[in-house]
């Protein structure tokens, strides 16, 4: 049976890298007593996948986890043995089953929101809402991107959905995943570049509010949360 695991990171284990998430929740599916899946061969090891690794530094409650178990287990239960044996900083929120043909998650990620906040000691001139505005209006907004082929210049433009400003805080909503994953630091790089401003990584808090898969087409986009793709195992 397939399961997706959604969870929140937040606090100091923002600090521990993708790696150390992966062995950290080996760990939890064991003193969880999880009936999960191992590989076959000499180096067995637990079937799970992540949908999207989040950098370091950042904080989540859009985080999600595919494995596959042997015996079903009501979504309640699950999320209270796990939650029982999880540090202070990680929470699992839902546990939900997937259809016998479901794609991972990694494969299928199409967009995700975040909330950027600045600290409180970097302020922006007055005004700055509205050159964020000004900066949107352009057709292309073409920068340096390293890819896997080196730097190339590309056009992000296409790959923000949504931008918006409320209280201080910016909402995004970027395209991501393997084919055009647009990281919320660079979009806040490109504007400083733009508006002449000194935005450096450790002004910024960034949190991952949620992961979307594409139902649609690329012209016309369906997103839908990954978690929505399951139900609850009664």
């Amino acid at each position: 049976m397939n399961i997706r695991i959604k969870f929140r990171k937040t606090g100091a284990l923002r600090f521990i890298s993708h790696l150390d998430v992966m062995r950290y929740f080996q760990k939890v599916m064991r003193r969880a007593e999880i009936d999960i899946c191992f590989s076959e061969g000499y180096s067995p090891h637990m079937i799970m996948s992540f949908a999207s690794p989040l950098g370091l530094g950042l904080t989540s409650e859009g985080e999600y986890l595919d494995i596959r178990i042997r015996q079903a287990i009501p979504s309640k239960e699950a999320l209270l043995r796990m939650n029982s044996v999880m540090a202070e900083g990680m929470e699992a929120l839902s546990f939900r089953r997937l259809p016998d043909n479901s794609k991972n998650a990694m494969s299928i990620v199409a967009a995700a929101d975040y909330e950027v906040r600045f600290r409180e000691n970097c302020v922006l001139p007055e005004g700055w809402e509205n050159v964020l505005s000004d900066f949107l209006e352009q057709p292309e907004i073409r920068i340096q991107k390293e890819t896997k082929k080196g730097l190339q210049e590309v056009d992000i433009r296409p790959w923000i959905y949504t931008c918006s400003v409320s209280d201080g805080v910016i909402f995004l909503q970027l395209s991501a995943g393997s084919v055009h994953n647009l990281k919320p630091e660079l979009f806040m790089k490109a504007f400083a570049s733009w508006a002449g401003y000194q935005i450096s990584s450790h002004m910024l808090l960034i949190h991952r509010a949620e992961l979307y898969a594409n139902q649609g087409s690329d012209q016309k986009p369906e997103l839908i949360s990954l978690e929505e793709l399951g139900e609850d195992i009664e």
